[in-house]
């Protein structure tokens, strides 16, 4: 797996547009057949920072992932509430490997 954490630092006055921006993007990103989890993480002393866990089945699929129309929406909309460009590191999963990553879209 191909999993991707993606650091935001949001303007204190612009959560709320974050997050309904960023809870459309979470819908669409997981119907994608390469995405197999992303989930929203918000820092729990500094409320205007959050981490996207983003968990891809091939590092191709974060590739196609950034060419959706859902996605360039997505980024085009957050970019002017960011304190600060958002950060990511890369990793790979060593447990769970392929099983135990799904997450189903209508629990969100």
């Amino acid at each position: 797996m191909h999993i991707v954490l993606v650091s935001i630092h949001v303007r204190a006055q612009t959560i709320d547009e974050f997050l309904a921006a960023t809870r459309d993007n979470l819908r669409e990103s997981l119907q994608e057949k390469g995405v197999a989890r992303f989930d929203v993480l918000r820092h729990a002393e500094d409320l205007n920072r959050f981490l996207l866990v983003e968990v891809y089945r091939q590092a191709q699929d974060q590739v196609l992932h950034k060419e959706t129309a859902h996605y360039k929406r997505w980024a085009a909309a957050v970019e002017p509430l960011l304190a600060e460009p958002r950060t990511r590191i890369v990793y790979q999963s060593a447990f769970p490997q392929e099983s135990g990553w799904e997450q189903e879209a209508d629990a969100i």
